[in-house]
């Protein structure tokens, strides 16, 4: 009596929705098909349908859709001849008729086996369109194959997962980006000056114009009788003979090349291509960030997406060995005990009382003064190894250079890496007393350590240009102090070249003498305290920012040294090997993996922050430090950027114009408005989809909670037979 009464109360209350006067069955989303009344009342106790009843129907389709599609099942099951009538609506796709899998099947078995006459030309466009696309597909095979290095990132991606595997592929990019930069330096730069010095067409040289005579004295050392040590020393300072090179930028003292009636004119490329250098990087970094960004987005939607992607999706199924799989088991583990760890300290979070509040904020900042402090102490370190090692660069003659001016050269790189090797184990040691997340203590020391790298090289070239841009009486006739720095813009190409040396020479140094002799010492030591040592961990994000500073070091100096791009090309290069027999033979995975590891958006963000650092200081040195008058292609300019407003004076009156409106507040404001509204579109759009994005999981919990009812009245039903 129960049962029956109960199924008569759901017949009442589903046979039609509350506030539509429709009595036929419309809004039965459960109906079968070609009925106008519930045939099994079962279906109408889903929770899906319950909560189907406390929606608007205007979110799940109008009434005529369903009239039209539930017309359309009913014909189908009296006529199935009308079947192939479907193909006659070519618009609208057979998957957005609410059809059951067995119809569908129906109509895409007689559309098959009766196919629709064509024209000649639908069928030609359609065979071209298909062997263009088999051309395509052929094409992506063949590139993919074709990648660099591509066999060797699948063979540690086997060995060690896609996590290592990414680092090794940021290095490919970084490969590439650098290859790319070298070639338009060299082709609009370096080949025209190559070109005109061989006399294979008209060149007209630069000759200083309304210039102090003593800001055009510039006599670079090495002339002479040299000892072969000397030449050692100047390969790996940048000085002597490799300042009268390609290399570095005063050597660039062409003003115009004609070639038949085209005059290229040497200054204007120079400031464009650099422009145009910086500019592609920016947007290849930031296309690649964005497809890292969506994953990661993805992925930290919420915790509990987290742990379901950990626990059901987050084995890496292209390891093959068995003590790798091990370790991708411990990390999995590890990162579920982290994630657990986490919401621990966030309930411990929300549980501090305010006496435990203000003590671990007091501590934070006490730490937070002492990091401060190291960070002081760091860049005075630089600060005074930079102006100690100008002031006896500057003293010492040409006579006078041995091994130690070249320890006193070197002495600004030398400070910079003693502070990136001391300063990580420092924050690591003080974040722990902070009372962070793992996560977020593990991404607050990257920041702290990015912050040193980046911010040394700051500082030296703040001190070096306090230096060139002095404001006392001997800067007044050049603008710059010409006395020290007859060609400061060479002085700058070459800090930044010793910086890229050195930072390469540390790379193989440490792999060569500190991670192979551990190897050996804990293979075949069976000393305790080595075998507690362990192996030398592979840590993603530390080898991240090793390249990351390198990168920035050759973004800020291709301005000053036009070949730097293809040094660092080579270095990378030989880095991946170094890296890859490291990794192969001294090293492991990290047992405390970082978590955005896998995906490119980490590596992306700390690369485009490098490049934003990198482009202050060219920038400055373009458009607001004078241009030395003594070398390069800007001698007769006040700055580098002055050859943009000349050149555009030569224009024709419109397109000066035209130049103007665009650069002019006229344009900026309406410009910036409509980005504002593109930008508020996107935003709109972005909230949109989050909107249909939200419904879909709802619309998954509310199937997963009917496959629970549907389990537990097939359990009932089992227990009512047996």
């Amino acid at each position: 009596m129960d049962s029956t009464r109960q199924q008569q109360q759901v017949t009442t209350t589903t046979h039609r929705l509350p506030g539509h006067p429709e009595s036929d069955g419309d809004n039965d989303v459960f109906l079968p098909e070609g009925s106008a009344a519930p045939a099994n009342q079962f279906l109408h106790e889903l929770p899906s349908y319950q909560s189907l009843l406390r929606r608007k129907p205007s979110n799940y389709g109008t009434v005529e859709r369903r009239r039209s599609t539930r017309r359309l099942t009913t014909s189908l099951s009296r006529e199935p001849s009308r079947v192939g009538s479907i193909h006659e609506e070519p618009s609208i796709p057979l998957r957005d008729y609410a059809l059951s899998i067995q119809d569908k099947r129906k109509i895409r078995d007689s559309q098959t086996s009766r196919p629709p006459y064509t024209s000649g030309w639908n069928q030609w466009r359609e065979s071209s369109w298909n062997q263009a696309r088999r051309y395509k597909d052929d094409l992506s095979a063949l590139f993919s194959h074709l990648k660099l290095w591509q066999c060797n990132i699948n063979s540690i991606e086997g060995k060690f997962g896609t996590g290592i595997g990414s680092y090794f592929s940021f290095l490919r990019f970084l490969v590439l980006l650098n290859l790319v930069i070298f070639i338009l330096m060299f082709s609009f730069t370096t080949l025209p000056v190559a070109i005109s010095k061989q006399g294979i067409f008209n060149s007209s040289q630069i000759i200083p114009v309304g210039t102090d005579v003593s800001c055009t004295i510039y006599s670079p050392a090495g002339q002479g009788l040299l000892y072969f040590y000397k030449n050692i020393i100047d390969l790996l300072s940048g000085t002597g003979f490799l300042e009268l090179t390609y290399l570095f930028y005063g050597y660039y003292t062409v003003e115009s090349v004609t070639v038949y009636i085209f005059s290229y004119s040497l200054p204007l490329a120079y400031v464009l291509v650099t422009i145009s250098y910086l500019f592609l990087s920016v947007i290849w970094i930031v296309k690649r960030a964005v497809e890292g960004f969506k994953l990661s987005l993805v992925n930290n939607e919420d915790r509990f997406q987290s742990y379901c992607n950990k626990i059901f999706a987050g084995w890496d199924f292209c390891i093959a060995d068995v003590q790798y799989a091990r370790l991708k088991h411990s990390s999995l583990h590890h990162e579920l005990k982290t994630d657990l760890a986490e919401e621990r300290i966030r309930q411990r979070k929300d549980k501090r009382t305010r006496g435990e509040t203000i003590r671990i904020c007091s501590l934070r900042l006490f730490l937070n003064i002492i990091v401060i402090a190291v960070l002081g102490g760091c860049f005075y370190a630089v600060y005074v190894a930079t102006t100690y090692s100008q002031e006896r660069s500057n003293s010492v003659g040409p006579q006078q250079t041995n091994a130690i001016n070249l320890l006193v050269e070197y002495l600004p790189s030398i400070v910079i890496t003693i502070a990136n090797f001391v300063t990580p184990v420092i924050f690591e040691s003080i974040v722990r007393y902070e009372d962070y997340s793992p996560a977020f203590e593990i991404r607050f020391t990257l920041i702290r350590c990015v912050f040193v790298r980046l911010a040394s090289i700051a500082v030296l070239l703040i001190t070096l240009w306090s230096q060139i841009t002095c404001q006392d009486e001997t800067c007044s006739p050049c603008g710059y102090n010409n006395n020290l720095y007859p060609c400061w813009e060479t002085r700058v190409g070459q800090e930044m070249y010793k910086l890229m040396i050195f930072d390469f020479l540390i790379i193989s140094a440490v792999t060569l003498f500190v991670e192979f002799p551990r190897k050996l010492i804990v293979t075949y030591c069976s000393w305790k305290p080595a075998k507690w040592w362990g192996q030398q961990e592979f840590e993603i994000p530390h080898n991240v920012l090793e390249i990351v500073y390198g990168q920035t070091i050759c973004w800020i100096g291709t301005f000053y040294a036009p070949l730097l791009p293809a040094i660092a090309t080579v270095k990378y290069f030989i880095i991946f090997y170094i890296k890859k027999i490291s990794l192969m033979e001294n090293c492991r995975p990290s047992s405390r993996p970082f978590r955005a590891s896998s995906s490119k958006f980490f590596f992306q963000v700390i690369l485009l922050i490098g490049l934003v650092l990198a482009c202050i200081p060219v920038g400055l040195g373009i458009a607001y430090v004078p241009s030395s008058k003594a070398c390069g292609p800007f001698m007769n300019f006040i700055t580098s950027w002055e050859i943009i407003p000349v050149t555009i004076k030569t224009f024709p009156v419109g397109l000066q114009n035209l130049i103007n409106v665009l650069a002019s507040e006229s344009f900026a404001v309406p410009f910036f408005l409509l980005s504002c509204l593109v930008l508020f579109y996107v935003i709109a759009l972005a909230g949109a989809h989050k909107k249909v994005v939200h419904q879909l999981q709802e619309q998954l919990t509310m199937e997963s909670r009917d496959k629970l009812f549907l389990i537990r009245r097939l359990a009932e039903a089992q227990g009512i037979k047996a």
